[in-house]
C-alpha cells in the first residue's frame, strides 16, 4: 500500500511523464530548494520554465508595453551621444573653463556607471515597474534642469542626477523584458529589438545632436527628453501591468551597494580623466587606489553578508560570465571608435558635427537591422556561431579602418564602419541572450545592472585608451593625426579579436539550465 500511494503507476507515467515530478519539485510541500527568498542555495541554476512565464507561453504584457520599454531604452542610449556634439556650444554660452567642460560628460558617466548595479538589484527587490517609473521621472526632471541651467555648476549637477536616473531605468528596462517574456524565441526576439533600438539610439544621438545644435540651441539636446520621459512614466502603470513586480522582498545590502558604487565610479573617473590630468597625477592614482580598495572590501562584505547585493557565485555562471566579458570588450572598441572617428570626420574644410554624425549613421542603420534579424540568425546558426561571426566581422572592419586616408575621404571606408556596426549590434544582442539565459526572475535586474556596468566600464576604458594611442602614435603636438587614428583602429581590432576568441572558446547550452547544473556553488 505504501508503495502504491507514493509512486505513480506505469500507465500514469506513460500518459503524463513530466507533470508529477515538476509539481513536486516546484510546488510540492516537500520542496526545500526552490522556495522564494531562500538563501540556502543562492547560486543554483534556474529551473526550466521559471524564467518569466505565468503559466502560458506568452508575454505578460502586449507589444505596446514592449514599445514603451524600448522607447525608454532609446532615450537613455540617445543621451550618451547627443550631448557630445553640444559641448563646444555649451562651453561658449556658459563660459565653461576648457578643462571643466568635459565634466558635462564625465559627471553623467560616473553617476550612471557607479549606480547601475545598485539600480538593477533595487529593481529586483522593490519592483521593476516601480523603479522604471521612478528612474524615468528622475531622468526627465534632470533633463529639464539641464536644459534651463544658467551656470556651469547647475548643469553638471543636473547631469549627475540624470545619470542616476538612467542607472535606474536601464537595468529595470532590460529586466522587464527578460521577465516579461518566457525564455526561448519570444525573449530572443524581444532582446533583438532591444539591441536594435540601442544601436539606432546611439547613432541617432550623433545625427540629432548635430542637427539640434546647428539649427536650434544646445539646450534642445536636454529638453527633447522631457516630454518623452514624462509620457513614458505616465503610461507605464497602464501598459506594463504586473510585469514589474518583484517576486521577493529582501533587505538591501547598503554596505555592499556603497562599496561597489564607489569602486565603479572611481574606475570611470580614472579612465575618463587619465588623458586630461595625466595617468601619473595624484587624482587619477587616488581614484585607482580607491577603486581597488573598494572592490576588495566589496568582496569581503558580500562573502559574509546573509543577503548580499551580488552573490559572487552568480558572476561565475557561464552564461553571465560570457555575457559581461563580451560586453566589456565591445564597450572598449565602440567607446573608443566613436570618439576617434567623430574627430576624424570633423577634420578638413567640410567637417562639422552634423557631417560627422551623418558619416557615422550607416553603422547604426546596419546595427538596427542586425538586431531586428538577430533572433533568426541565432536560430539558424546557433548563439555561439553567431557571436563568433559578429565579433569576426567587427574585427575585419577595424582592420580595414587601419587604412584611414589622411584626407578624410569617406569612401571606401563605408563598408568598414558598416562591418563594425553590424558586429557591435550582433555581439550586444548575443551577449544579452547569453547572460539572461537560465537566470531566475529575481536576479534579472542584477543581470541588467552587471551587463550595463560592464559596457560602461569598457566604454570608459576605450574612450581613454584609443584616443591616447592615437595621440601617442601621431608624434605630434598633442593632436591626433591620420597615422595615430590608424593605430587606434588597430587597438579596436585587437579588442574584437579577443572577443572572437572568447566567443569561440565557450560552449553555449541550447536552453535553460537544469536544476543544480552549472551551479558555481557546488
Amino acid at each position: 500500500m505504501l508503495q502504491a500511494t507514493t509512486r505513480p503507476s506505469p500507465s500514469t507515467l506513460s500518459s503524463h511523464p513530466a507533470q508529477p515530478p515538476a509539481r513536486r519539485s516546484l510546488a510540492g510541500p516537500g520542496n526545500r530548494v526552490a522556495r522564494p527568498g531562500q538563501a540556502r542555495h543562492p547560486d543554483s541554476a534556474q529551473r526550466p520554465g521559471q524564467a518569466g512565464t505565468p503559466g502560458k507561453d506568452r508575454p505578460r504584457y502586449r507589444g505596446v508595453g514592449l514599445i514603451l520599454i524600448l522607447t525608454a531604452a532609446f532615450m537613455v542610449v540617445l543621451d550618451f551621444s547627443i550631448v557630445n556634439v553640444a559641448l563646444p556650444s555649451i562651453q561658449r554660452e556658459l563660459h565653461f573653463p576648457a578643462a571643466a567642460v568635459e565634466w558635462v560628460v564625465t559627471g553623467y558617466a560616473i553617476a550612471f556607471g557607479g549606480l547601475l548595479i545598485l539600480g538593477g538589484r533595487a529593481a529586483d527587490l522593490f519592483g521593476r515597474r516601480r523603479l522604471f517609473v521612478t528612474g524615468l521621472l528622475l531622468f526627465s526632471a534632470a533633463s529639464l534642469a539641464g536644459g534651463l541651467a544658467q551656470e556651469p555648476v547647475l548643469l553638471v549637477a543636473a547631469r549627475l542626477v540624470q545619470g542616476a536616473g538612467a542607472a535606474v531605468v536601464a537595468p529595470a528596462a532590460l529586466s522587464l523584458i527578460t521577465t516579461g517574456f518566457p525564455e526561448g524565441p519570444q525573449r530572443t526576439r524581444a532582446l533583438g529589438l532591444y539591441g536594435a533600438t540601442s544601436s539606432l539610439g546611439f547613432v541617432a544621438g550623433q545625427v540629432l545632436g548635430g542637427f539640434l545644435v546647428q539649427y536650434t540651441s544646445w539646450r534642445a539636446v536636454f529638453l527633447v527628453n522631457v516630454p518623452v520621459g514624462a509620457a513614458a512614466a505616465a503610461l507605464a502603470p497602464y501598459l506594463l501591468g504586473r510585469a514589474g513586480k518583484a517576486p521577493v522582498r529582501r533587505r538591501l545590502d547598503v554596505g555592499g551597494a556603497l562599496l561597489i558604487t564607489g569602486a565603479v565610479a572611481a574606475v570611470v573617473f580614472a579612465m575618463s580623466q587619465g588623458n586630461a590630468l595625466g595617468w601619473a597625477s595624484p587624482a587619477v592614482a587616488i581614484a585607482l587606489a580607491l577603486a581597488i580598495a573598494s572592490a576588495a572590501g566589496f568582496l569581503v562584505v558580500e562573502a559574509r553578508h546573509s543577503d548580499p547585493l551580488i552573490r559572487i557565485g552568480l558572476l561565475r555562471r557561464p552564461g553571465l560570465r560570457r555575457g559581461y566579458s563580451l560586453i566589456l570588450l565591445l564597450g572598449i572598441w565602440s567607446g573608443g571608435e566613436m570618439l576617434v572617428l567623430s574627430l576624424y570626420f570633423q577634420q578638413g574644410p567640410h567637417g562639422s558635427p552634423l557631417v560627422a554624425g551623418l558619416a557615422l549613421a550607416p553603422p547604426g542603420v546596419v546595427g538596427f537591422t542586425a538586431g531586428m534579424f538577430g533572433a533568426r540568425l541565432a536560430a539558424k546558426l546557433g548563439l555561439r556561431r553567431l557571436l563568433v561571426l559578429t565579433n569576426l566581422v567587427a574585427t575585419i572592419g577595424f582592420l580595414v579602418l587601419t587604412r584611414l586616408p589622411a584626407t578624410g575621404t569617406y569612401s571606401p571606408l563605408l563598408a568598414a564602419v558598416t562591418f563594425v556596426g553590424f558586429g557591435t549590434a550582433g555581439t550586444a544582442f548575443g551577449a544579452l541572450v547569453s547572460a539572461s539565459r537560465g537566470m531566475a526572475d529575481q536576479d534579472q535586474g542584477l543581470v541588467g545592472g552587471v551587463i550595463n556596468t560592464s559596457r560602461q566600464i569598457g566604454a570608459a576604458i576605450g574612450a581613454a585608451l584609443l584616443p591616447a594611442i592615437a595621440i601617442a602614435a601621431s608624434h605630434g603636438d598633442g593632436a591626433a593625426s591620420a597615422q595615430g587614428d590608424r593605430a587606434a583602429m588597430l587597438a579596436g581590432a585587437v579588442a574584437g579579436g579577443l572577443a572572437t576568441v572568447v566567443a569561440w572558446r565557450t560552449r553555449i547550452p541550447a536552453g535553460p539550465s537544469r536544476p543544480g547544473r552549472n551551479s558555481p556553488g557546488r
